[in-house]
């Protein structure tokens, strides 16, 4: 009996340990993290709208209502558009930040994007679009893909698709783009394919909703 009490207090004592040390050392870096992930953040924007000269975050905050404006405008591209094989997305704006001139005057935004349904969970990146609709291009912030498979995502022969459409969606082909509004799929990652190409339609129909004055009362 005496043994498993000392044994119990021990065991209690080793942990009570573990968890300070781990608070201690979570604290410490936490401040290191967040610097990382901004300038992770910064280094994204800038390449996705390389013309701005500084960014700075929009006043729109109603990710709900937009998330549901893309919900809908999803809907109807899907039944106007017979030949579409994007699967209905599933994303969510995290981030909506205006990119600026010299002059301070507002030339477009990034958009930061989650969607929900990559091979690995979720995929979040920055997509750039000018005030005209081109998309200027899109930069990972978060991805785990397979391994010469979705990874590939992050290769320019596929980002670069992207870069310089204006268009109202994108999809994807398996069997080649023909239009400016297909890009050419990943071979053997379709599920990654679909997950990229609905986070940036996300962020066009976000910039839709912006351009409509959605955001103006907020």
């Amino acid at each position: 009996m005496k043994n498993i009490i000392k044994d119990t207090i021990i065991l209690l004592v080793i942990t009570l340990v573990s968890g300070v040390s781990l608070g201690y050392v979570f604290n410490i870096t936490k401040d290191a993290r967040a610097n990382q992930e901004d300038n992770t953040k910064a280094q994204a924007y800038k390449t996705v709208f390389p013309d701005a000269k500084n960014f700075a975050a929009s006043k729109i905050k109603d990710f709900d209502k937009i998330n549901s404006y893309i919900s809908k405008i999803d809907k109807e591209a899907h039944s106007n558009d017979s030949d579409y094989p994007n699967a209905p997305i599933n994303a969510s704006i995290d981030e909506i930040v205006e990119a600026r001139d010299g002059s301070g005057k507002c030339i477009g935004y990034v958009i930061t994007v989650t969607d929900n349904e990559a091979y690995g969970g979720k995929i979040t990146f920055s997509v750039g679009i000018g005030n005209d609709k081109t998309i200027y291009g899109i930069s990972f912030l978060s991805i785990n893909e397979t391994p010469g498979l979705g990874m590939r995502a992050k290769e320019d022969s596929f980002i670069n698709q992207f870069k310089n459409k204006k268009i109202d969606y994108v999809k994807y082909s398996k069997s080649g783009a023909t239009s400016e509004n297909e890009i050419d799929a990943l071979s053997g990652a379709t599920i990654t394919t679909n997950a990229v190409t609905n986070g940036t339609n996300a962020a066009v129909y976000c910039f839709d909703y912006i351009s409509n004055g959605g955001g103006e009362n907020e």
